[in-house]
Order: structure tokens, then C-alpha cells, then sequence
């Protein structure tokens, strides 16, 4: 049966890259990402040709199938239709350079791609091959116009993919000075404006999370969560971490140093790609870890899915928090916010604070030099942070389940931590039991 559009609205990501037949070689091919791109699989001289043309929806089934046919009537004359095809663009677009942007693309990305995470590269990748190349591939990468560009950008925003839209923007700019350094361009019209210029403003999204006087009941039903043991050991954790939910899902045994109490994560892993990460390691965060080894199923990733070889699903941690009442009140990233206010009404240096939470400069040389910087000063402050969350949820497990409300944290402490002192340490490590 032919496809139709509401069978490809359909096509949604299922892990693996699979393919949905029109007929007559013309298909389309459904990423592990979801990205659906047009492909026509023909023979040509004995020999298996793939021609693509472009992802869908900006290719919609009706251009496809035009372009299919207008390839399959050039096959019947005797010719390839990826050689008419680029003959047509070569005479439709007579410049004395003729190098095309694709090929100047796969230059840099050879280049790029050295020495970063093979996920990182295989989305980069996925992405440049649906938004990028589809609409100035087959350009030469001197007759690019700034106009070009900003048509391509705004394609990708009109669909809702705004961060998607800044990443594309970028890539092309690398991709454009790249290009210069090598003589393949003498002009870079990503350069031309600023994202700012064309995009709309994004608006900072305020993740859901609780207050401090609601902690000690989230950190109680946590400790009691009945769901899978490995979901409950990354709810403890994210925690006493606060890292961003994908930072800690995605996390894989080699980066982890139990004998310096770190972990590395390294920057391809981190948001903007810009500087690796360390999280110095409490007790209570070492304890986990051992705990998690029980219930490895390999040695790659710390959190594997239940049903998959892969980490588990970014909706994992959200779906535990919705099942123990928090639904539209907490998020996985909202134990960042929950940490930074505590710690700074404690006292705590906001740089180290910050630093923690991975909030760094923009410039790559200062950023590089701030990623190990206020080292020891962060490990006594994870460490008093972790020994905190303790002692509230001791005081929460005081109380009985049908008693009266946790008390505010703020009543904890006698101490004054005006001056940065340690948050109260606890008798016992109430979350790593």
C-alpha cells in the first residue's frame, strides 16, 4: 500500500532506523532520532544507487513522488539520474567555484568529529542531513547568500524546534569559516547576522520544581519509591548531584573515578558542548554507585533501560515524580533549583555554586580553565550538601506518615551559615541505605 500523509505523520521514533515503501524503489527512511528523509533506492549499470531527496515535511509526499518520477523516466532513457541531477545544478549555477557546500560539510565534520562522543556525532550528524543539507547542499558554497541562509533557519523554527534552529545556525557558520581557512569560500553569509537578528527570543523555561519547606515529604516518598530499584537509585542521586536530567541518565561507568570520589563528564555530554564537567563525589553519591553496580546489565551505561541496551528514557525520572504525586510540580532538572536556592540562602560562594550547577562563561579558554576550578572548595560544599539532604529526610521519617506536616528545613539548623559555613552533617546516610 502507497503511503499517505497521515501513515508518515505517524512514523515516530521507535530506537531504530527502519523504512516505509511508496512503491518503485521510493521510500521513506525513519531515523533513530524520528527525522524522516526521502530516499530512492534504483540500479544504474549493474550497480545500487541511493538518491535522496530531502526530508519530509519540507519535502511533502506529493514533491517526492514528482521528483521519483521525473528520476525514473531518466533512468529509462539510459541515464543516471544523480549525474543529470547535479549537471542540472552545475549549469543553473555557473560559478567559477564549484565546490558545493555538502562537499565542503563533509570536510569539516571529518574534521569536527575527532575525539567526541559517537552519540554526540551521530545527532549532529542526523540533524545536519535533515535541516542543512537538504535546502544548500547541492549549492556551491559561494553562491550562498545571507538571504538562503535565513530562509533555512526560519524553516526550522516555524516547526517549533527554536534550539534546533540556533544549533543549525552555528553549525553552518563553522562550517562556512571552515570553508575560508581552506579556500573554498571567500565569504561567510552565516556571518552576516546574529541569531538575535532573525530568531524570536526564547524564553527561559522555569522547570516545575518544589519549594524548600516541600522537601523533606519528596525526599520521604523517594526513599519509599516502590518502583524499578534503578529508577529509585537515580531519583537519590539526581539529588545529591542536581545535574540536568540527560547529564545523569546518559552517564556511563568509564567516567566514573571512585578512587579521587569524582566523576568526569565529558563536555560533548554537557549542555553547549563547550567544557567537561566535574561532579566531586559524597559518601552518599559513592554508596549509590556501589549500590547501582548490582544491577548493571552492562558495562556502559550507569542507568540502562528496562526494555532497551540503551540509557533509560528521559521520562523515566519525570513519570516516577508524576506516579508519587508531583505531576506539574517537580521535574528531574528541578533539583537543580531546589539545590542553588538552599545553598545560596546557606551561604555558600555563589561562583562555586554556579560552577557546580555547570553555569559557565561563553568563552571556550576561560570555560576550559573554570571546569576544574574551586575544586576542593566545591567537594566540601557536595559533600555538606549531601550530609544535608539527610538529616531533612531523618527529620521527615520522624514523623509519621498520618502526622502533622515535615517541618520547614529552614527550622533544621542552629547554625548560622551566613558565612558559608558546612550545612548540618547527619549521623547516617539516610538516602545510600
Amino acid at each position: 500500500m502507497k503511503l499517505t500523509d497521515t501513515k508518515i505523520k505517524n512514523a515516530k521514533a521507535t530506537g531504530k532506523e527502519y523504512r516505509l515503501a511508496d512503491g518503485h524503489g521510493l521510500c521513506l527512511h525513519v531515523t533513530e532520532a524520528g527525522a524522516r528523509l526521502w530516499r530512492w533506492r534504483y540500479r544504474f549499470e549493474g550497480r545500487e544507487k541511493v538518491m535522496s531527496f530531502g526530508a519530509y515535511p519540507i519535502i511533502s509526499l506529493s514533491a517526492a513522488r514528482e521528483a521519483h518520477d521525473r528520476g525514473r523516466r531518466t533512468l529509462a532513457n539510459g541515464v543516471d539520474p544523480m549525474a543529470e541531477k547535479k549537471a542540472v545544478a552545475e549549469a543553473h549555477n555557473p560559478s567559477k567555484i564549484v565546490n558545493p557546500f555538502r562537499e565542503v560539510e563533509a570536510l569539516w565534520f571529518e574534521k569536527w568529529k575527532v575525539n567526541k562522543d559517537e552519540r554526540y556525532v551521530a545527532n549532529t550528524e542526523r540533524r545536519i542531513e535533515t535541516d542543512i543539507l537538504p535546502r544548500i547542499g547541492d549549492r556551491p558554497i559561494n553562491d550562498i547568500r545571507p538571504p538562503e541562509i535565513v530562509d533555512l533557519i526560519l524553516a526550522i523554527e516555524e516547526r517549533g524546534a527554536a534550539d534546533v534552529a540556533r544549533r543549525a545556525l552555528q553549525q553552518i557558520d563553522q562550517i562556512f569559516r571552515y570553508g575560508m581557512t581552506k579556500g573554498h569560500n571567500t565569504h561567510n553569509p552565516a556571518g552576516a547576522f546574529k541569531p538575535k537578528d532573525i530568531l524570536k527570543q526564547m524564553r527561559r523555561e522555569n522547570f516545575k520544581r518544589v519549594s524548600a519547606s516541600e522537601l523533606p515529604v519528596l525526599l520521604r516518598k523517594i526513599h519509599f519509591y516502590a518502583g524499578s530499584p534503578i529508577t529509585r537509585l537515580a531519583l537519590k542521586l539526581i539529588a545529591y548531584v542536581f545535574l540536568r536530567t540527560s547529564e545523569l541518565i546518559e552517564g556511563r561507568w568509564r567516567e566514573l573515578n571512585l578512587k579521587e570520589a569524582r566523576w568526569d563528564i565529558p563536555k560533548e555530554r554537557m549542555k553547549g558542548g563547550r567544557r567537561p564537567h566535574i561532579v566531586p563525589l559524597s559518601r552518599q553519591a559513592i554508596a549509590i554507585f556501589q549500590e547501582l553496580w548490582n544491577y548493571r546489565k552492562n558495562a556502559i551505561w550507569m542507568f540502562p533501560g528496562e526494555r532497551t541496551n540503551d540509557f533509560m528514557s528521559n521520562n523515566t525520572i519525570l513519570g516516577a515524580l508524576d506516579r508519587m504525586g508531583y505531576k506539574g510540580k517537580m521535574t528531574g532538572h528541578g533539583f537543580r533549583g531546589v539545590a542553588s536556592t538552599i545553598l545560596h540562602e546557606k551561604g555558600y560562594e555563589s561562583e562555586h555554586i554556579e560552577i557546580q550547577l555547570a553555569h559557565g562563561p561563553q568563552d571556550e579558554v576561560e570555560g576550559a580553565y573554570n571546569w576544574a576550578k574551586y575544586l576542593e572548595q566545591r567537594r566540601l560544599m557536595m559533600q555538606d550538601w549531601a550530609d544535608y539532604l539527610d538529616q531533612v529526610l531523618a527529620e521527615a521519617l520522624s514523623v509519621p506518615m498520618d502526622g502533622p506536616p515535615a517541618p520547614n528545613i529552614t527550622t533544621l539548623s542552629a547554625t548560622s551559615h551566613a558565612n558559608g559555613s558546612p550545612l548540618p552533617r547527619s549521623k547516617r546516610s539516610c538516602l545510600s541505605t
